[in-house]
Parts: structure tokens; C-alpha cells; sequence
């Protein structure tokens, strides 16, 4: 009963953050920064990043999706933050998304920036 209480809980959560991000994606990305790394690393970096509880204390969660579209998203609980990473013909881009410009916002995006 335990198992299937958590299972319901991590699809409404799922569900509620990709509501959040297809809503933001309507809107330009809060930044936008290239790579010459491969998207799988580049996002793979940015989830170790974000989970560093050092900087970003004990709500350091960060999770990796794919893109129906293609790309890898990385994304914070309840997509306070979020970034797509795709590769483009030129690299890899990333197209980072804060729903609040503050402090946390400029930290995950320094984080995601030593990434690149």
C-alpha cells in the first residue's frame, strides 16, 4: 500500500511540473548558453550540479527527463528552475527556465554554467 501511495504521489508531482514547464516554454527562456559537449553529458552535469546540498542545502533534488521533442530536461522540484538541454547542428544548447529571478535562480544557473 506504501509503494503504490509513493508511485501516486511521484506521477501527480510529475504531472503538476510538466504543467509548469510547458507553461514557462510558452514564454523566452530566462537564459540561453551553448556547448560544444554532448547533450547527454552537458545535462547529466547539470543534474550533479543542481544536487550539490552544499550550495543548494537540503532541497538539492534535481531529476532527468527526456524530451518528447527531443533533448534531456533537468528540472527541480516543482520546476522552480528548469533547463532543455537539445543539440543543435552547432552544439548543444540549453534554454534555462526560473520562475523567480532571485538568488537560487542565479546560483542553479552559475552552477549550470561551469557545465559548458
Amino acid at each position: 500500500m506504501r509503494m503504490l501511495m509513493l508511485a501516486l504521489a511521484a506521477v501527480l508531482l510529475a504531472g503538476c511540473a510538466g504543467s509548469v514547464m510547458n507553461d514557462a516554454r510558452t514564454k523566452s527562456p530566462y537564459k540561453v548558453l551553448t556547448s560544444d559537449k554532448p547533450e547527454k553529458v552537458v545535462a547529466q552535469c547539470v543534474q550533479f550540479a543542481w544536487q550539490d546540498e552544499a550550495v543548494f542545502g537540503v532541497d538539492a533534488a534535481a531529476y532527468l527527463e527526456p524530451r518528447t521533442s527531443g533533448g534531456t530536461t533537468v528540472y527541480t522540484r516543482s520546476a522552480e528552475s528548469f533547463v532543455d538541454v537539445v543539440t543543435e547542428a552547432t552544439g548543444t544548447t540549453l534554454n534555462y527556465y526560473a520562475q523567480q529571478n532571485d538568488f537560487v535562480a542565479m546560483r542553479r544557473m552559475a552552477a549550470m554554467a561551469t557545465c559548458l
